[in-house]
């Protein structure tokens, strides 16, 4: 039997629609609030500049990808190579919390978003690299796990 490749994994932390919704009306109340101490077309100006910022902070910190292909993982600016990956574990949401607050390591390596309630823990194994672990938060905890266990024969919990 050849072998299969590794399945590839790919994901971008893209902010959530409610985020979105959040910062249109915070831009509307900010043109009625400037509408009344300025003209028009001031106002107009000023909530046009507040909502093209509001839009790109949103797609800046939105735009962290984690992908799993060719042997790498990357996540954010971040990659290592998978013979450096360890046990894989997809954590829960509590365990997740745990993890990025009460049980973390100030050494580890984190890509976390405060919308994605669950993460995904993955050992570094290179005795060369200072971060123990990376922690990961994403949708999807089962699929990345499944597909970093494959991509480096980790064990995988969770």
């Amino acid at each position: 039997m050849p072998d299969s490749p590794a399945p590839g994994y790919d994901e971008r932390l893209g902010v959530p629609l409610r985020w979105w919704v959040q910062g249109f009306m915070f831009t509307a109340s900010l043109w009625l609030a400037v509408l009344a101490a300025l003209p028009e077309a001031a106002a107009w100006a000023a909530t046009g500049v507040v909502a093209v910022l509001v839009s790109s902070l949103f797609l800046a910190y939105g735009s962290a990808r984690i992908s799993v292909h060719d042997g790498v993982l990357r996540a954010g600016r971040a990659r290592i190579e998978a013979r450096h990956l360890g046990a894989v574990e997809a954590l829960d949401p509590e365990e997740a919390h745990r993890a990025a607050g009460r049980d973390a390591d100030a050494r580890a390596y984190l890509l976390l978003r405060p919308y994605l309630k669950r993460a995904v823990r993955v050992a570094i194994t290179d005795p060369a690299d200072p971060a123990p672990y990376w922690l990961l938060s994403t949708r999807r905890p089962d699929e990345l796990a499944k597909a970093l266990a494959s991509l480096s024969d980790a064990p995988t919990a969770g």
